[in-house]
């Protein structure tokens, strides 16, 4: 696996304070009876998670893989302008399905649907924000540490991915606790279906990550902000 330094945060603000010329006028505060559509979060059969109004005119999927640095870039770099731009307006809904390319996306893939729904999108913006730190120490585990990732049981596995990169440490920012913790990387039929998803998503031509589609249409040679952007304003003025 490869880590790139991607972590830009010093610019993040200057562009959250772009985000209304970006993907529309800014928010309004949020009036009496007014649904708060980035709290409206579901998990699909699939297990996939959506957050937004489900009659929104603009779908945004994104296939993600926690050990994508790409991935983590666009977390930090985009996350906050898409809700605040496009979901908390009702414009649009954002879609974050697992892509999985090695045990440990499948270890961390767990353990960010671990809770209820709407902890979801917590989790994974956890794993994705500290990706840098966690990920490093993927690329120095001992051979012995390898083995067991790949050998036994499958909670046993996962479990051993957890301990030696430091997972636990990450969810417990979330308020879960290693009992919690492991029960969800027990799931083996979750991380089952969640691998049949990563089949599908290639059966439709997703090759790399991040990966978007639109409105039921994959974006082609579209695999961050930058790229993405044009694309959503267009949809959403």
């Amino acid at each position: 696996m490869t880590l790139r330094n991607w972590t830009r945060r010093a610019a993040l603000a200057a562009s959250l304070a772009a985000t209304a010329a970006l993907l529309g006028a800014a928010a309004a505060p949020k009036s009496a009876g007014r649904a708060n559509w980035v709290m409206t979060v579901r998990k699909t059969p699939e297990a996939s998670y959506v957050m937004g109004n489900p009659a929104a005119p603009v779908k945004l999927v994104e296939y993600i893989s926690y050990t994508c640095s790409h991935c983590a870039h666009f977390e930090v770099e985009a996350a906050d302008q898409i809700k605040l731009g496009m979901v908390a307006q009702g414009k649009g809904s954002v879609e974050v399905r697992s892509f999985l390319r090695n045990p440990v996306d499948i270890t961390a893939s767990l353990l960010a649907q671990c809770g209820t729904p709407d902890r979801f999108f917590g989790n994974h913006n956890a794993l994705l924000r500290s990706q840098d730190k966690w990920l490093s120490r993927a690329q120095t585990a001992s051979p012995a540490q390898q083995q067991r990732w790949m050998s036994g049981p499958f909670a046993g596995r996962m479990r051993a991915i957890a301990t030696d990169l430091g997972l636990y440490d990450v969810m417990a920012t979330r308020g879960l606790n290693r009992q919690a913790a492991d029960r969800c990387l027990a799931n083996e039929p979750l991380a089952q279906l969640l691998a049949t998803g990563t089949n599908e998503a290639a059966k439709l031509n997703v090759r790399g990550t991040p990966s978007f589609m639109i409105n039921g249409k994959l974006q082609d040679n579209v695999h961050d902000w930058a790229s993405l952007r044009p694309r959503l304003m267009e949809l959403t003025r």
